[in-house]
């Protein structure tokens, strides 16, 4: 069984492949994706999806990218969508630094989107935490350059005694034991593939980069230390594709070009850890799961 810790299956670039994902997740098989809304209008996607496919996991969360946008109403909606779905979780939230301090004025992701400043995300992501909180809720959190920033909050707020997500980790090294302690899991992404020299392929699964010797404090080098308990595995779906040569499953490109990330990826993310902490992929998964149930239940 695989656990997809966090992806977008509400995301419109993926609306025209949702029965053909479908079958891939339950060939594989996918037993959960966790499905994060990131703004007030994907919530109805989301909770749609829920009730359409039984392997999905509802979240619901601004992300810091839409918190310039949102309505006056928003926290009201999300604790009335939460009152409603008690075995929904909440995400996805966070910080990020990149699109107020690093990204293009005129950067595409970002078109369209008013951008919060730090201390408006810091009020919207507290916010949320404190829902998730109040009810021990598992939280996914987005960190992107403010590392520093999320540390201190999380250190200064209370978090869900069940734990929380930082997905897709690029945080330093040095953080991994302070979140730990705090009861944080990371979630691996295929995307950090990008940094390796060799593929995986559909006919390969099982590569060995025990050999590799990535950059220092890379990303892959960190999930090498990583407390083996607190690992989870992601795709981010439709975003953060896998190199095109370790793609186990493929979708079309979208409509400007950008490549579309096959939720069913996550079997390569799944085999590239497991040879990269030097575990079968039976015994990966085995925790995965066991990790997985602990978090989200």
């Amino acid at each position: 069984m695989y656990y997809d810790a966090h992806n977008h299956l509400q995301d419109e670039w993926l609306a025209p492949h949702l029965d053909r994902i479908a079958i891939a997740a339950t060939d594989l098989p996918i037993r959960t994706m966790v499905v994060n809304g990131t703004c007030e209008a994907d919530w109805p996607r989301v909770s749609a999806l829920a009730q359409r496919f039984p392997f999905v996991r509802a979240s619901y969360g601004l992300h810091p990218w839409d918190a310039g946008n949102r309505s006056p109403d928003w926290l009201d909606a999300l604790r009335a969508r939460l009152a409603a779905e008690p075995s929904a979780a909440v995400g996805e939230i966070g910080l990020d630094r990149w699109m107020t301090d690093s990204a293009r004025a005129d950067d595409p992701r970002l078109a369209g989107l008013r951008r919060a400043s730090l201390v408006e995300q810091t009020e919207v992501f507290l916010s949320q935490l404190a829902l998730a909180t109040a009810e021990n809720r598992p939280v996914t959190i987005h960190c992107l350059q403010a590392f520093g920033a999320l540390d201190e909050l999380l250190h200064a707020h209370p978090v869900p005694s069940r734990g929380f997500l930082l997905h897709a980790y690029g945080g330093p090294a040095e953080m991994v034991p302070r979140f730990a302690q705090l009861g944080a899991y990371f979630s691996f992404n295929g995307y950090f593939l990008k940094d390796t020299p060799t593929p995986i392929t559909s006919a390969n699964l099982n590569c060995n980069l025990l050999s590799y010797k990535p950059p220092k404090a890379s990303r892959l080098e960190i999930f090498k230390i990583i407390p083996i308990d607190r690992l989870l595995v992601e795709t981010d779906a439709p975003a953060m594709p896998l190199p095109q040569t370790w793609r186990t499953h493929k979708l079309p490109p979208a409509a400007d070009g950008s490549s579309v990330n096959h939720p069913g990826n996550l079997d390569a993310a799944y085999a590239a850890l497991a040879s990269l902490r030097g575990l079968t992929l039976a015994e990966l998964t085995a925790q995965v799961e066991q990790n997985f149930r602990r978090l989200f239940g």
